[in-house]
């Protein structure tokens, strides 16, 4: 049976290459038992597909030097 910190390792190494069989079903039959790893498997692949939204994504425009110093005075102001 594998522990937690074995199943939190391999479902992270899941995510680069394929698991042989053998530990793909003991990574299932871990699971199965244990709401912790679970979990740590789920946030994960969300982690992963908000990566991956994020990366599709156009790079967004630099501020521009009339923004940068708007910025500047409303920082210089609330610290006063």
């Amino acid at each position: 049976m594998l522990t937690c910190k074995e199943v939190s390792k391999l479902v992270s190494e899941s995510l680069d290459r394929d698991l042989p069989f053998r530990q793909r079903m003991a990574v299932q039959v871990h699971l199965m038992m244990c709401s912790m790893c679970r979990t740590y498997q789920k946030q994960t692949l969300q982690l992963r597909d908000a990566m991956r939204t994020c990366a599709r994504r156009e790079p967004s425009e630099p501020l521009s030097k009339d923004a940068r110093q708007r910025i500047k005075n409303a920082l210089k102001t609330a610290g006063k």
